[in-house]
């Protein structure tokens, strides 16, 4: 089995030596920019981990893994601009770099470009690799959707948005190492572990990124702390702090979310979620994810050693101490 180390190496390598210019120019020079930012690379690290993890060969899955990484960042870049966030990875979002056209079909041709990579998946592999990149684009999209639909409800329920969640954000990392393993040629009930483990990753992922919006560093972040609560953005967070306040905190919550000042909008809203210690709260639920999912692990059937190496990273990687 790679080690993690190397396996990061080698995907810094790869995206380093990708050229995605072309003509227009105008329509791929965005493209390059949004891929040549950086971030974690977490999509294809977990797709070569998977890999690893089921002894296979990382050669096998590289198209596919470098396309889950172009079609996350094709979603990247289209939040954006329905999220209307200034901001990617401390950057200016390509929306706002060129304008809102080119950003919407540079994503287009982004889903393309990723969709050529995944198809250029070993034979014996292919046709499963595609059913789990295809049911996953559609339900990332599905989740969009629903997150969309939360901005004109003034409330709506936790299980529905862990449910939005686990569609536009845990799916993705799920069939990451899904497919990883597909390219090792695990067995089907392994294929089905390492998924169920990723969902309820990719959910403690998503809940530490609300988590960090609220009480991160922005310099760590990459975005401007504070957003989704400008935004009125229906986080966990936001639907927690609604379902423990009383009848005079619902009233300051509704006055705070109203300020029209963005950065005493955040301040009153912020205390206001320390007041109903919603930052514990909110902490306390991705511990018990990441529990849940190491104890789904372990009935994968792998040597333990590999198993507890690979869980330890992938739980620092997340937490953003890596």
């Amino acid at each position: 089995m790679h080690t993690t180390e190397e396996l990061q190496q080698r995907i810094l390598d790869l995206f380093g030596t990708l050229n995605y210019m072309s003509d227009p120019q105008e329509l791929y020079e965005p493209i390059q920019y949004s891929l040549s930012q950086g971030g974690k690379r977490l999509r294809p690290l977990l797709s070569f981990m998977a890999c690893s993890l089921y002894g296979g060969k990382i050669e096998e899955v590289t198209n596919a893994a470098i396309g889950l990484e172009i079609f996350h960042n094709f979603t990247l870049l289209h939040d954006d601009i329905m999220d209307k966030s200034p901001l990617r990875r401390g950057m200016p979002s390509v929306y706002k770099k060129w304008d809102l056209n080119t950003a919407i079909l540079s994503g287009d041709t982004m889903f393309v470009v990723a969709y050529e990579y995944v198809t250029n998946t070993k034979a014996e592999y292919l046709v499963d690799t595609l059913k789990v990149f295809n049911a996953t684009a559609r339900e990332v999209c599905e989740g969009q959707q629903y997150d969309m639909n939360f901005e004109t409800q003034k409330i709506t329920t936790i299980d529905n948005y862990m449910e939005m969640i686990r569609l536009k954000t845990a799916v993705l990392i799920a069939a990451a190492l899904k497919i990883g393993a597909i390219s090792a040629n695990a067995s089907k009930e392994e294929q089905q572990r390492i998924y169920d483990f990723g969902i309820l990753i990719g959910l403690a992922f998503q809940l530490r990124d609300d988590y960090l919006d609220a009480f991160g560093d922005q310099v760590v972040f990459g975005k401007p702390i504070g957003n989704d609560i400008v935004t009125n953005k229906k986080t966990y967070l936001y639907l927690r702090a609604y379902e423990l306040a009383d009848a005079q905190k619902t009233i300051m919550l509704n006055e705070a979310f109203n300020i029209n000042d963005s950065s005493k909008k955040v301040k009153e809203v912020l205390g206001i979620y320390n007041e109903l210690n919603i930052r514990a709260e909110t902490e306390n639920i991705i511990t018990k994810l990441y529990d849940e999912s190491f104890d789904l692990l372990q009935n994968v059937d792998r040597p333990e050693e590999e198993k507890v190496a690979f869980y330890s990273f992938l739980k620092k990687l997340i937490k953003r101490e890596v």
